[in-house]
């Protein structure tokens, strides 16, 4: 077929192009099968396409091509292989189609959630919480604040906006200026689809965590030296006088040959 087609451009004084065969199934938005396209295209432009409602191939270039397309299209129709080919490809798409939307458009992906403070230089409210909230599916998803496990905010939280991340999961934040006190806890409360029940990430006015296990790992580094430094001085006073010296009246060093 392809050398038939490079003769009937040719005698055309077309030159030497590019012809590819393309096919195609658009999925209507619960997944069905919307229909399917079998096309063969010049230059990226469909020259011959397939109808599957009457098995036929047809012609489908109305421009200069169009003369050389039926006569591609007749070729085609005489020839039951491509027919076949065609009919093989559509089953194909009837029975991938839900396998393809299950493993994307229907999966579940759980979100992550992180609180990071930042300074507002407002005396009134001087900490602003950000809830960054990434890697989910679908896109839709409910963020809410809680402080003290009260609500923030109006009562009606509809899911929001997300962002692509560009591998098929969504990001978004929300943003929250705060006055904290001591004793307080901020809660950004996170509903997904992929979540049983809402995902909870907690903040306290004080150290943060990555400050607190660094100011832990201090304290235990003081306390091992302090403890090896005061077992290197009680070892050094256990030692016993050296040969030949003789301690003074009154010495505190322990007994030993001398």
């Amino acid at each position: 077929m392809l050398v038939l087609l490079g003769l009937l451009l040719g005698a055309r004084g077309a030159g030497a192009f590019m012809v590819h065969m393309a096919s195609s199934c658009p999925l209507a938005a619960n997944g069905s099968l919307l229909a399917f396209e079998f096309t063969v295209a010049f230059n990226k432009n469909p020259l011959v396409c397939y109808d599957p409602d009457v098995r036929r191939f047809n012609a489908c270039d109305w421009r200069l091509l169009h003369d050389v397309a039926g006569r591609i299209a007749s070729a085609l129709n005489n020839d039951s292989t491509w027919v076949q080919r065609a009919e093989a490809r559509r089953r194909a798409c009837s029975k991938l189609a839900a396998q393809f939307w299950a493993q994307t458009a229907l999966r579940r992906t759980q979100p992550q959630v992180r609180i990071v403070p930042a300074q507002t230089g407002n005396p009134s409210v001087p900490i602003r919480l950000t809830c960054h909230v990434w890697g989910f599916y679908p896109p839709e998803v409910t963020i809410i604040w809680l402080h003290n496990g009260d609500i923030v905010g109006p009562g009606d939280h509809s899911p929001m906006s997300a962002i692509p991340n560009g591998n098929w999961t969504y990001q978004t934040q929300v943003a929250l200026s705060v006055a904290p006190e001591v004793g307080d806890t901020y809660t950004c409360s996170v509903q997904h689809a992929s979540l049983e029940e809402p995902l909870l990430e907690d903040w306290r006015p004080g150290l943060t965590l990555e400050v607190t296990l660094m100011v832990a790992v201090a304290t235990v580094a003081m306390v091992l030296g302090l403890g090896l430094l005061l077992i290197g001085v009680y070892c050094w006073r256990a030692q016993p006088p050296a040969p030949g010296y003789t301690p003074l009246p009154g010495h505190n060093y322990p007994s030993g040959s001398i």
